[in-house]
Order: C-alpha cells, then structure tokens, then sequence
C-alpha cells in the first residue's frame, strides 16, 4: 500500500473516531501532497510523498521555534502532537553514527577532500537517506566530516 493510499485509509479512521487533530493533520499533508500531483500532471512516487511529509514536518519545527519565541505553550504542543502524527508516515530514523558511516562512504565514493566538495558529497549521499535523516542534520555532519580531512 502506497503512503497516500494509507494517509488516506487513516483520515477516515480519524473522521469515524472524531479525532480532529489526527483528521486536520492528514487533511493538510493529503492536501499538500495532492497540490504537488496537480503541478506535476501525475501521482507522485513514495519517496515524493515522503519528501513532502519531511516537508510538512519541517514547517512544523519553524512553527514551534516561533511559538516558542512567542511564549505560546499551547502552539508547541499542537506543532509537536502534529509531527508526531506525521513522522509515523516517515522510516526509521537513523542516529548520528548511522549518517556518519554513510556520509564517509559517500565522501571516499566521490574522493571528497575539502568542503568546496560537499555539493557532490550531498548529491551522492541524499537519495541514499531519502526520509530517513534530516537534510540538514546531514549537511552539518559532511561538513564536519569534509573540514576534518
């Protein structure tokens, strides 16, 4: 079964079950994803729908590094219960070891020796990781590993 295909299995749960955070939450990933299928003219593989969710997530986090500036309690835990829901959509994530052995094996792949190289470090190792680490956690990690050799 596709993501969309259980996002969408699991909003009409939400709706029998009247859990309103649960159904507002999928309603907008569902409806980001289905925007993103109008601009392309097709439905959209697993891994564009993960990128969108990853996407969505992301948004979240800036809403919660907002609120919390703001002084609003109520509106980190409404942006954290909705990255909750949607990291359930999302692989395993991996630790730091994990994206560090395979950001050393990109960078030996590609004979990275310096940052300047980092794009082709990243371009290599990102579809590896597809939703499964954080784009810029990764890129702070090469980074790190490219300044050190």
């Amino acid at each position: 079964m596709s993501i969309k295909t259980q996002i969408e299995k699991d909003l009409n749960d939400a709706m029998r079950a009247r859990d309103e955070r649960r159904k507002r939450t999928l309603r907008m990933a569902l409806s980001a994803i289905k925007l993103a299928e109008v601009e392309k003219g097709a439905s959209l593989e697993d891994a564009a729908v993960l990128t969108i969710l990853q996407k969505e997530i992301k948004n979240q986090r800036e809403v919660i590094t907002d609120a919390e500036q703001a002084g609003r309690p109520e509106l980190v835990a409404e942006a954290e219960a909705e990255i909750a829901i949607l990291e359930h959509y999302l692989p395993r994530q991996l630790t730091v070891q994990e994206i560090e052995a395979m950001a050393r094996a990109a960078i030996q792949e590609v004979g990275a020796t310096s940052p300047k190289e980092m794009s082709q470090v990243m371009k290599t190792l990102m579809p590896r990781l597809q939703g499964s680490a954080d784009g810029s956690q990764v890129s702070q990690i090469v980074r790190g590993l490219l300044e050190q050799t």
